[in-house]
């Protein structure tokens, strides 16, 4: 008879890499598929729901990262400081050039699971906006994503 076994946080914690993606001229949605499925593990063949078992991704030059279509023009994030008129809008524009990093977490953090184990998983992205970055000693794989 044919059994499965679980991971273990231990085996999954030792098991660990570190990825650098670089996001020129990548669409935002598309990147950050690939990213959310790093970052949970599921490229692993020993992926296991409960367990934190995915690895660090670093991402690179966030400002060059891509949005299709009119979302540029059209789109609007939301933030809201819980004051009364403490509602703030950003278009899509306003998004790329100043808060690209911010744009690439809010879309990884949305594919990720809603319950506790999130915040765990995007304290494992790195997102920087140009190609310095402090995670050299960690010697990360690089990945080349080819999402046209």
């Amino acid at each position: 008879m044919q059994k499965s076994s679980m991971l273990k946080k231990e085996v999954a914690i030792a098991r660990r890499q570190w990825y650098l993606v670089d996001a020129t001229d990548l669409v935002l949605g598309r990147l950050s598929v690939k990213v959310a499925d790093i970052l949970r593990g599921k490229n692993k063949v020993d992926y296991t729901p409960n367990v934190d078992a995915g690895d660090y991704v670093v991402v690179i030059n966030s400002d060059k990262v891509v949005l299709t279509g009119q979302k540029a023009l059209r789109e609007n994030w939301y933030n809201h400081s819980h004051y009364i008129g403490g509602l703030r809008t950003r278009s899509g524009e306003e998004m790329i050039s100043k808060y690209s990093d911010e744009l690439i977490r809010r879309s990884v953090k949305g594919m990720l699971p809603k319950n506790k184990l999130a915040k765990q998983i995007l304290n494992k992205l790195f997102i920087y906006k140009n190609d310095k970055h402090p995670h050299e000693a960690q010697q990360p794989t690089i990945l080349e994503l080819k999402l046209k």
